[in-house]
Order: C-alpha cells, then structure tokens, then sequence
C-alpha cells in the first residue's frame, strides 16, 4: 500500500487545528509585519551502526515543533517552539513578531487546501513501519559483501539512517502546504592492508525511495565499487603538480559544481552583492554546451521536494541555459526583492531554522561530445572521479577539492591511477574555461548533505564528463 496523500493528513500529527493556526499567526503579525508563516515538522529517525560485525549503536528519536516566523521586507523575526498547545505558541509568535514595530497587520485568513502530494517519493512501507530487523539485515548484508570481496580487509564499518519526515506550512494569506518525506542513508567504509601499506576509503548510497529500493543487485554493485575504489590506491601515486587540463568524472564531480558555481546562484548571495554572479543575468558565463539546472522534481533523488520549506511548490529552475547566466535561487524573501516568482528553493534544516535559498538537484545537463573524445582531447592532465572534501569561497567563488580517486591521462589515454590530490581554482572561472561537455550527465546517488549558515540540507548533485582546460594541481612537487 502506497503512502497517503500528506494533504489528508494535515494538522493532524501535530494535535493542532485551523482557528488555533490563525491566532498564532495573528499574534505573528500584531506588531505590524508584512506576513508570517508557521512551519510544522515532525521527524522520526532510526539509525544503526555496525563495526566490525558488531551492532555498536542503535537508536531511535522523535522530534516534533513549530518555527514561527514574521517578515517585515527584508527582515525576519523567528522564534520555535517544542510545545505545540496554543499558548506556548502564541508566546513564541510575539517574540518573532518584535521585528516590527507598527500597528496590527491585517488578520490572517482562512487555510486553504494543502499543496503538496505529487508522488515523487511514493514508498510501499513508511520507514517506522519496516521492522528494525529488515533494516538490520540490509547492513550486515553489506558488511558480508565487503569482508568477502578482499582478502586484505582489516577493517569494516556500516552505518544506517532512515527518517520519516511530515512538514505542514500554514501562512498568513491563507498559503498551506504539507509533505511527507522519506530518507534512507546507508554509509560503508573499509580499511585494507597489503603489508606495510594501509588504504582507507567509504562511500555512501541514499534515497528517498523505501525499503524495496535496497535490492540484492543494487548492494552488490555498492560494495564492488567500494573495494575497487580502495584496492586501487595500493598501486595510485600522486601526479605532477601545476596548470593542466582536468577531466571531471560524470557523477560525483557534481561536487564541485555544486559548491564552486550552484551557492553563487542562490539568491541571497546576490541579493547582498556578495556573488561574484550578482548583476549578471543575461550576461554569458560559459560556453554553449553548457546549461545548469537545479531541480526538486527528480522522483527518489536525495535532493527531490514536492514543496520547500516555504509552502512553494519545487519545480525545475534553469540557472544557466546555453552559457547563459538565466536567474537565480530564490525563496520568497529574495523572489520579492527581485519582483520574481520563487523558485521552490526556501528550505530550512529544520524547524528551528529560518528558511534560506538552497539547492535541491543540481547538475549541468548532458553536451554532445563522447566521454573517450574528452578524454582523447587532453595531451597530459587528469581524470578526476571522486571527491572527499574541499573548501569554498561562496562569494568569490575560489575553491579547494580533495580528489580521492582519479587517473593521469597521458597522450590521449587514461594511465596510472591518482590518490591524494587538491585541485584548486575558482568556480566561475572554471565554468568559462569548460571546453568539452559529453553525453552521460548524471545524478550521483551519494548521501550529500549542503551546509551553509550553520544549517544543513540533503541534496543531489551530478553532471556529464567535462573538460576543463586548466586548473590548478597539487602534486609530487607542490609547496
């Protein structure tokens, strides 16, 4: 049986009603504010961790509250609240409301009908319903598949998270909007040693499908790709450092253009004039083959929404379109400075949290060139696959990436396989020097979780292989 429509759903889990909604908004706006808004969530979470064949943690929690947020222009007074009865919310509903300082704005109206409920993420069972057993017995799985594909395996951690999470937004101007959103995180890492060497490697795989989503063919494949990705480091060395082409992997290379290039196209970064993208829309900022998108509508994905955290619906944003600089990221806040509709990119970590203009799914779409004739066009450089961290500049943009898996390419061909490397560079630079675009864009499957501003978010992030002409890389002879 499919999970319900949330609109049917509505207030209930929160134990509140309509008219109570509208006296706390009223209490929200009795200062003066332009509009205010209630955002109710409550998460229900298990996680499990296995080391070493041994349960080490098991754990369950519920959290559950309302934040309730008055904005008076580009101004937000915000205050939470854990209590859901009336006064507790009231209480909470003036203090946000102290961000103005004017007569009573107009009482709320009544609630609408719910948006929300598109079916991008339908699940047989919710994540609560799925006995602890089964989600046990996916982990020692993976553990199993892992300790049997090496013999040089000395050490095996697996980790588990699902969550079950209903959002419900009521705002002033009669705006409601309600989800339910599934998540399911499984992590694994693996240590191997080959004599005196010690490699080290993890990776992850979330969705936000249920339990029949975890199949025999899909674990397998996570597994071989962990152990091939860590067994190869025993024979990578670093490369050459300095200025040179880089090949960027279709898939988890999306990092980069996420972090580098997709937070300089949030809105409020512009809107501050702190982007280096502030001001250039319509102006040309890469080459034709390229167009970025950000996305809540790809069903299943980490980064998928049916409605942000604003009560807007999410839909399919084109940043960049052909080279183009298009628009940006926006929530309601940045959309009205901008005289613009939002895009469906208002989230929040939770609801504690003001909303902030995020990602959701963020990609560049395919090119026209083949993934070998990328490769083919580089005379010496690198292929660089996967990525462990890095660090960014939002503003400007400059940034530093640890490639943890990646190849030389030599004369034309993929070589010796690469470990250990920085690359480093500035994200709108490296989008005006991307010379070849190819045919495989792609969403990576990875737990990828956006931080900024202190608060952090799930998203997805993917794009085609790509040539960027030169980059700086931190090899054998860097300082």
């Amino acid at each position: 049986m499919k999970t319900a429509d949330p609109s049917a759903r509505w207030l209930h889990d929160f134990e509140v009603d309509e008219p109570t909604c509208r006296r706390v908004l009223d209490a929200a706006l009795e200062r003066g504010a332009d509009r205010a808004d209630l955002y109710f969530q409550r998460v229900a979470q298990t996680s499990l961790s296995l080391e070493d064949g041994i349960v080490s943690r098991a754990s369950t929690a519920v959290d559950r509250g309302v934040g309730i947020r008055s904005v008076l222009g580009d101004q937000t007074g915000f205050a939470y609240c854990e209590d859901l009865t009336e006064a507790p919310m009231r209480a909470a509903a003036r203090a946000a409301a102290t961000i103005a300082s004017g007569p009573a704005s107009a009482a709320a109206r009544g609630v609408g009908v719910p948006i929300g409920g598109r079916g991008l993420y339908p699940v047989d069972r919710g994540w609560p319903d799925v006995e602890l057993g089964a989600k046990l017995a996916i982990v020692r799985s993976v553990e199993e598949r892992l300790r049997s594909a090496d013999a040089r395996i000395a050490k095996v951690s697996v980790s588990w998270v699902d969550s079950d999470e209903y959002v419900a937004l009521v705002a002033d101007d009669g705006r409601a909007a309600s989800d339910r959103r599934p998540m399911a995180v499984l992590r694994a890492s693996v240590t191997l040693v080959d004599g005196a060497n010690v490699e080290s490697n993890f990776w992850s795989l979330a969705t936000r499908n249920g339990l029949e989503w975890f199949e025999e063919s899909r674990l397998d494949a996570f597994a071989k790709d962990l152990i091939a990705r860590t067994s190869i480091l025993f024979e990578a060395r670093r490369p050459p450092a300095g200025e040179m082409p880089v090949v960027l992997a279709a898939g988890a290379s999306g990092i980069l253009l996420h972090e580098a290039i997709g937070h300089g196209l949030e809105a409020d970064a512009n809107r501050k004039g702190v982007s280096i993208y502030a001001n250039k829309v319509g102006e040309r900022v890469a080459m034709e083959e390229v167009t970025v998108v950000d996305s809540g509508l790809h069903a299943g994905e980490r980064g998928a929404l049916e409605v942000d955290d604003e009560g807007n619906a999410s839909e399919r944003t084109v940043l960049i379109q052909s080279g183009v600089l298009e628009g940006y990221l926006h929530d309601t806040i940045s959309a009205k400075h901008y005289d613009v509709a939002p895009t469906g990119s208002g989230r929040r970590e939770s609801f504690r949290h003001v909303p902030l203009p995020r990602m959701r799914c963020t990609y560049m779409e395919s090119g026209t060139a083949e993934p070998a004739d990328v490769i083919a066009s580089v005379k010496n450089g690198i292929l660089a696959e996967n990525f462990a961290n890095g660090q960014v500049q939002i503003g400007a943009g400059d940034f530093t990436f640890f490639v943890k898996n990646g190849w030389l390419i030599e004369d034309g061909k993929v070589t010796a396989p690469i470990k250990d490397v920085n690359i480093i560079g500035n994200g709108p630079e490296a989008l005006s020097r991307i010379t070849m675009v190819a045919n495989d864009s792609k969403l990576d499957t990875g737990g990828w979780t956006c931080g900024k501003a202190g608060q952090s978010v799930p998203v997805s992030q993917g794009m085609p292989t790509s040539l960027v002409s030169s980059l700086t890389v931190g090899g054998t002879n860097a300082q």
